[in-house]
C-alpha cells in the first residue's frame, strides 16, 4: 500500500537529518552499483561510510554480490553518493521502498545518475561480457513506483518518460568507450519481477517486443529519478547469452562471477564520463 505524501515527506525528514549529522558533503552525482558491480567503490576517495542498516527507514540489501553500504566521497573530482548494492521487487519491498534511496540523493542535492545492472543478453550480437549502454527500457514488473499519491513538491502526477536515459550522458559514454577502446553496445533494457530466470518462450517474447537484454532492477530507480528531474545514464553488464534455442542452465554465482570480470570496462566509461563532466 503507497505511503501518505506526509508520511514521505517525514521519513525523508528524518533520513536527511541523520544523514547530514554523518557528513557535511553536498553530492552532485548519485552511482547505484548493481550486482556483482561494487568494485567502483574502491576507487571513490571516501569521506563517509553509511550501512544501510543504520540509515532510518532505508532497507537493507539481501542479495549476494550486493554490499549494502551508502559511500559518501569524491570520484573523478567530483562530490558523489554512491549505493553499494541496491533493492529489487523480488526481494519482498515495495517500489516506494526501492526508489526511496533515489528520492534521498536528490534531497541531498544529487542531479545526475550513474546507474548499473548485471543483465541478460537477448540480442544475438551481444556475448557474455559485453557492456550495453541503456538507450531506453521497458517496464514489466507489473507495478509502478508512481502509483498512489503525488507529491508535487518531488514531481508532477505525469513525468514524460520520451528519454528517460539523457542523450548527452550517452553521447558522453560512447566518447568514453571509443577512448577506452570498450566495444560499447546499445539496446533496450527490460525489467521483469524475476526472482526465477525466464523460460525459453519468455526470451522470445522479450526479444520480439524489443529488448535487447533482461533484468530485474533499474526501471524503478530510472523512473523516480526522472520524475525527479535528474539526468540518467545506465549501462549493462552482460552476464550471460539468453538464446533460446542454445539456452543452458545458469545460477546466480555464475552471474556475480561473470559481471565482476566484466566490471573493470564499465568503471572506465563512468570514470571517463566523469572527467568530461569537469570540463
Amino acid at each position: 500500500m503507497p505511503i501518505s505524501v506526509e508520511a514521505l515527506r517525514q521519513q525523508l525528514r528524518e533520513t536527511l537529518e541523520f544523514l547530514r549529522s554523518r557528513t557535511t558533503l553536498e553530492p552532485r552525482i548519485g552511482i547505484i552499483l548493481g550486482t556483482g558491480l561494487g568494485a567502483l567503490a574502491e576507487d571513490i576517495e571516501l569521506s563517509q561510510v553509511v550501512p544501510y542498516q543504520e540509515i532510518p527507514h532505508f532497507p537493507l540489501s539481501t542479495v549476494e554480490g550486493h554490499s549494502g553500504r551508502l559511500l559518501f566521497g569524491h570520484l573523478e573530482g567530483h562530490p558523489v553518493v554512491a549505493m553499494q548494492g541496491r533493492f529489487h521487487y523480488y526481494e519482498g519491498y515495495t517500489m516506494q521502498q526501492i526508489t526511496y534511496p533515489v528520492r534521498v540523493m536528490k534531497k541531498l542535492g544529487v542531479d545526475t545518475l550513474l546507474i548499473s545492472n548485471a543483465a541478460g543478453g537477448m540480442n544475438p550480437l551481444f556475448r557474455r561480457g559485453d557492456v550495453m549502454l541503456i538507450v531506453d527500457h521497458i517496464n514489466l514488473l507489473g507495478d509502478n513506483p508512481l502509483i498512489g499519491p503525488n507529491d508535487p513538491e518531488l514531481g508532477p502526477r505525469f513525468p514524460d518518460m520520451s528519454a528517460p536515459y539523457d542523450p548527452e550522458l550517452c553521447r558522453l559514454a560512447e566518447e568514453a568507450a571509443l577512448e577506452a577502446r570498450i566495444k560499447l553496445q546499445q539496446g533496450v533494457y527490460v525489467a521483469v519481477a524475476g526472482p526465477n530466470l525466464e523460460t525459453r518462450a519468455e526470451y522470445r517474447f522479450l526479444r520480439w517486443i524489443g529488448a535487447d537484454a533482461v533484468g530485474m532492477s533499474t526501471v524503478p530507480e530510472v523512473i523516480v529519478a526522472r520524475h525527479m528531474n535528474m539526468r540518467v545514464l545506465g549501462i549493462s553488464v552482460i552476464t550471460d547469452e539468453c538464446f533460446p534455442e542454445a539456452l543452458k542452465p545458469l545460477t546466480h554465482e555464475e552471474v556475480v562471477a561473470a559481471a565482476q570480470e566484466a566490471e573493470p570496462k564499465m568503471t572506465e566509461i563512468f570514470r571517463r564520463v566523469l572527467r568530461k563532466l569537469s570540463r
